[in-house]
């Protein structure tokens, strides 16, 4: 059980510490899609995929050492918690204070990670919303109505509003 512990305390770190790599990475991504800086945006959601795949393997490590604790202990996996775990640990304080710790670091690093995620994909949302903002205005410039002028024969001469080529003419 000893053994079981120690992994699952380095395993938990080892998380941790990807989770503070990947709260990094959040927090570089805010002010470039601030400056909408879209190579250094995809180049940091690259890495960020890769972090994502190294907690993966680390997560399924955990959940096997979790797995092992669980068939010593008698216990179901699903209802075995680490705030369960470290109240078990009351007789070995140093496994006790360790995984306290490790608790505390990756609830905090998670928590603060999910407010950087929250506020880019506001930043994110807002950039798309201006986007659309200025593809319907570019859009609307470009379908000015159709004037009342007639041909000749009584025809609708087709003439619209504003220049032909619809953008900014400098000779005028």
């Amino acid at each position: 059980m000893a053994s079981l512990m120690e992994e699952l305390i380095q395993t938990l770190g080892e998380e941790v510490d990807k989770y503070a790599a990947l709260l990094e990475l959040s927090k570089s991504k805010t002010p470039v899609v601030v400056a909408g800086e879209i190579e250094k945006l995809q180049k940091i959601t690259e890495e960020e995929q890769v972090a994502l795949d190294e907690l993966s393997i680390l997560d399924r490590k955990r959940q096997q050492v979790m797995n092992d604790i669980a068939n010593v202990m008698n216990k179901d996996v699903e209802t075995l918690k680490l705030s369960y775990l470290i109240e078990m640990l009351e007789k070995r304080p140093k496994e006790r204070e360790a995984l306290s710790r490790i608790h505390d670091r990756l609830k905090a690093t998670v928590g603060e990670l999910s407010l950087v995620n929250n506020q880019n994909r506001e930043l994110i949302r807002q950039s798309l919303d201006m986007i659309e903002f200025n593809l319907s205005l570019q859009k609307s410039m470009r379908t000015a109505p159709e004037t009342g002028e007639y041909t000749r024969n009584a025809a609708n001469a087709g003439n619209y509003l504003g220049s032909a080529q619809g953008g900014f003419d400098a000779r005028q």
